[in-house]
């Protein structure tokens, strides 16, 4: 499974508010991943978040993961502000390894943990390379 951040990500997105969303969705939502025997584990960090307001898709071989805040969100005049609780998008490559099927989700205390289940005898071989 790869990381990359997708052509939305980077703010190729039709609208001013979510064009200015998705260019900062780096700073929004940090992702750290590891590998089980049977299953990837992704932790993405979004605290303050509202878990309906998440969404997933699988789209051909790239997982998405995005937020949108509710449109009454409240948004303060902020005197100093080093966290944002808005807006976000993610993707992610799946290798043939994953079964997009079985991908579950849930939200708890401010973690997104998403399971990605690893379809037995699909897993890429490893070997190691020697320098010469």
């Amino acid at each position: 499974m790869n990381y990359h951040q997708s052509w939305a990500a980077k703010g190729h997105h039709e609208g001013g508010r979510d064009r200015h969303l998705q260019a900062r969705s780096m700073e929004r939502a940090a992702v750290n991943i590891y590998r089980t025997d049977n299953s990837y584990e992704m932790l993405l960090f979004a605290p303050g978040r509202i878990r309906e307001h998440f969404n997933l898709e699988v789209k051909g071989t790239e997982l998405v993961i995005s937020y949108f805040p509710p449109q009454d969100f409240p948004r303060p005049d902020w005197v100093h502000r080093e966290y944002s609780r808005g807006g976000f998008v993610r993707s992610f490559t799946l290798d043939e390894a994953v079964d997009p099927a079985g991908i579950q989700a849930k939200y708890v205390d401010g973690v997104l943990q998403v399971s990605l289940p690893v379809v037995p005898g699909k897993e890429r071989v490893s070997h190691a390379i020697p320098v010469s």
